[in-house]
C-alpha cells in the first residue's frame, strides 16, 4: 500500500503567512503540520509516499528531503496547478500504479493517527473508504448523505443546501478502481476535478464505498483560528522538558518545554507552552497554549494562545493573544506622539485596532 500526500495549493486563507511559506509547513507546537501526517502514515506501516507539490516545491523538498528521517521513501510529484483532489490522483497515476493507497491532505490534522483505519481497509478492501465528521458549517466541505442504515448514498462538494452535517475528513483510502472513476470526470463548476464526484461514480456503478464517522479530533488547518486550535490540542499532551537556562527570578508553571540554548530571565511561563531552541525571553509573560519557535526574542511583553514563528521579536508590547506571528517579524510599540497608527500591510491582511 502507498500513500499520496497533497502538499500543493496556495493557502489563501492563511495569507499573508503563505505568501512566503507553504501552508503545510506552518508549525503547531513547533513542528510543521505536514510532519504529523507523515508520521501517521509511517505509523500505519506505509513507507512508499508520493508528495504532490506545486509552487512551494522547493520548501517542501527542503523540509522533508528523501523522507529517510521519517522512515519513508518519498517521491515528489509536480502538479501543474491545483485543479482538484482527483486531478492530484490523476497526476500521480504513474507513481500509484496498481497499488491500493491512502490519500492524505497535508494540511489536515487527526488526533490518533490512521493506523486502525488502514488496518481495517486492508482486511475489508472496499473500493473506497472515507472518514466523516460532523461540522458546524458543512457548506465549506464535501458533504456525505447516509441512508437510514448508515450506508453512504451520495456525496456533494461544497453544497449550498447540504443534505447532512457530515463532512469528509482529509483522508481517503482507495483501490485502483478509483482511476477508472477519475478517467471519466470533467471539471466542476469550480474548474476542478472533484474527488467527491469520483466517489459518487463508484457508488453509481455498484462499487463498494464504506465510511467511518470519527468522534476524535480533526481539523483542516486552513485558517488562523484552526491553526491556533490545533496548537492548543497538541500542547495539551506536551510533556515538560528542560534543555535551556531559566534564572531564579523566573517561574515556570505547568507543562512547559524549553528548547536547547533557550534563555528565560525574569519571566513567567504558564503551560502548556513550548519555547524553541535559542529563544530569549526577558521580563515577560508567556501564557498557556503558546508556541514560540527557535531564535525568537520576547522582551518586556505579554503573549498567550499564539504561535510565533522562527526569528520573530516582540519587545515592549502588552498584550498579544490569539495571534499568528510570522518568520522574522518585529513587533514593537507605536510612538506615543503623534497619536496615529502607522501600518505596512500586505494583501489580504486583517488588522484589529483598539483606539
Amino acid at each position: 500500500m502507498k500513500a499520496l500526500v497533497l502538499a500543493g495549493g496556495s493557502g489563501t486563507r492563511l495569507r499573508p503567512i503563505t505568501y512566503t511559506s507553504a501552508k503545510q509547513l506552518v508549525p503547531v507546537a513547533n513542528k510543521p503540520v505536514l510532519f504529523y501526517g507523515l508520521e501517521a502514515i509511517r505509523d500505519a506501516g506505509i513507507t512508499a509516499v508520493g508528495i504532490v507539490v506545486g509552487d512551494t516545491e522547493p520548501e517542501i523538498r527542503s523540509a522533508v528531503g528523501s523522507g529517510r528521517d521519517f522512515g519513508l521513501d518519498v517521491t515528489y510529484i509536480k502538479q501543474s496547478s491545483p485543479l482538484g483532489l482527483a486531478h492530484a490522483v490523476l497526476t500521480a497515476r504513474e507513481f500509484l500504479g496498481e497499488d491500493d493507497f491512502v490519500m492524505y491532505l497535508g494540511d489536515n490534522f487527526i488526533v490518533g493517527g490512521i493506523t486502525a483505519l488502514v488496518q481495517e481497509f486492508r482486511v475489508a478492501r472496499p473500493d473506497a473508504h472515507i472518514m466523516l465528521t460532523a461540522v458546524a458549517d458543512p457548506r465549506q466541505f464535501g458533504v456525505a448523505e447516509l441512508d437510514g442504515a448508515g450506508q453512504l448514498v451520495g456525496l456533494e462538494e461544497k453544497p449550498e443546501q447540504p443534505k447532512s452535517d457530515l463532512a469528509l475528513v482529509g483522508v481517503y483510502l482507495f483501490t485502483p478502481s478509483v482511476h477508472e472513476a477519475i478517467a471519466g470526470l470533467v471539471p466542476s463548476a469550480r474548474g476542478e476535478l472533484e474527488i467527491t464526484e469520483a466517489i459518487q461514480w463508484l457508488l453509481a456503478h455498484g462499487r463498494k464505498v464504506s465510511s467511518t464517522i470519527i468522534s476524535g479530533y480533526w481539523k483542516d488547518t486552513g485558517n488562523v483560528a484552526d491553526m491556533l486550535e490545533v496548537n492548543r490540542v497538541v500542547l495539551e499532551s506536551a510533556e515538560p522538558a528542560m534543555a535551556g537556562l531559566v534564572d531564579a527570578a523566573s517561574e515556570l508553571i505547568g507543562r512547559v518545554v524549553v528548547g536547547a540554548g533557550a534563555r528565560i530571565s525574569g519571566s513567567r511561563i504558564v503551560g502548556p507552552a513550548i519555547i524553541g531552541a535559542g529563544t530569549e525571553i526577558t521580563d515577560s509573560y508567556v501564557g498557556p497554549f503558546t508556541s514560540v519557535a527557535a531564535g525568537c526574542v520576547i522582551a518586556d511583553s505579554e503573549i498567550e494562545y499564539s504561535i510565533v514563528l522562527a526569528g520573530a521579536s516582540i519587545r515592549g508590547v502588552r498584550r498579544i493573544e490569539a495571534s499568528l506571528i510570522g518568520h522574522h517579524v518585529e513587533v514593537t510599540p507605536a510612538p506615543k506622539v503623534p497619536k496615529a497608527h502607522r501600518l505596512v500591510l500586505g494583501d489580504h491582511s486583517k488588522v484589529q485596532i483598539s483606539s
